[in-house]
């Protein structure tokens, strides 16, 4: 495993316990994990549901580099994630798909969630991350504005710890790939080679106004390159994000 492993059996999140640790100058490589969470969160602040059954870890690293740096692990994360599901499922499981800027889908519907957060800073220029991921494994949430699985549906038999050690795994060979940011031209092919919806027609809403367009490309920084209809191209780094139904 790339670093020690802490586990709770109940936890009010571990992206929290990060937070907590990193105060008291933990800075890892370090892999949190519990059996339940009970503050579990998503992107954009939502809440991430939590039974017992599921992947919930966030794993704690410290690199060098920007912030524009560490905003480029979701893509690494996505990348781990995808191969880890692959590795878990039979032969003749769906496609698996990843959905900007980081859900990644099978057949469609959302199976994990990542949540990247800066949790320490020094004055070399040292960045601390806890990278939250969580793994749908057996259970997925219910009245969710958007499809939702889980592994078992579609044949894997895996436990949290084996999940956990494939997503060790792999997200050891896609940190190696991506060298703090000098590789990132490797993990946006790599991305981009699997992007659910590249060349649909899109809606972003960016505060509050919406804005259409094809997608394009993977920019440099990580943003969704749209298309716009009077040709120009138009950077989206965050916001709400859907493809476009007629």
């Amino acid at each position: 495993m790339a670093g020690r492993l802490l586990h709770f059996e109940a936890i009010d999140s571990t992206n929290a316990e990060a937070h907590r640790l990193a105060k008291e100058g933990e800075r890892g490589p370090l892999w949190i994990i519990a059996d339940l969470q009970s503050q579990g969160r998503g992107r954009l602040g939502r809440h991430w549901v939590s039974e017992p059954g599921n992947l919930y870890a966030t794993f704690i690293f410290t690199l060098t580099g920007t912030a524009l740096t560490a905003s480029q692990i979701g893509f690494v994360a996505a990348l781990a994630i995808r191969d880890t599901a692959l590795a878990v499922l039979p032969r003749g499981a769906p496609s698996i798909g990843i959905k900007w800027p980081n859900d990644v889908q099978l057949a469609g519907a959302k199976f994990s969630g990542i949540l990247p957060e800066t949790v320490a800073q020094s004055a070399d220029g040292r960045i601390t991350v806890a990278l939250g991921m969580g793994l749908n494994i057996v259970h997925a949430p219910e009245g969710t504005p958007y499809p939702v699985t889980a592994l078992v549906r579609h044949g894997a038999r895996v436990t949290p710890r084996e999940g956990l050690d494939q997503l060790d795994r792999f997200l050891t060979h896609w940190l190696s790939v991506w060298r703090e940011g000098k590789g990132f031209a490797e993990i946006r092919k790599a991305w981009l080679a699997h992007a659910a919806g590249l060349g649909q027609e899109f809606q972003a809403t960016i505060n509050q106004t919406d804005v259409r367009g094809t997608f394009a490309d993977l920019g440099d920084d990580g943003a969704m390159i749209l298309a716009l209809p009077d040709g120009s191209l138009r950077p989206i780094h965050s916001g709400e994000v859907q493809v476009r139904r007629s």
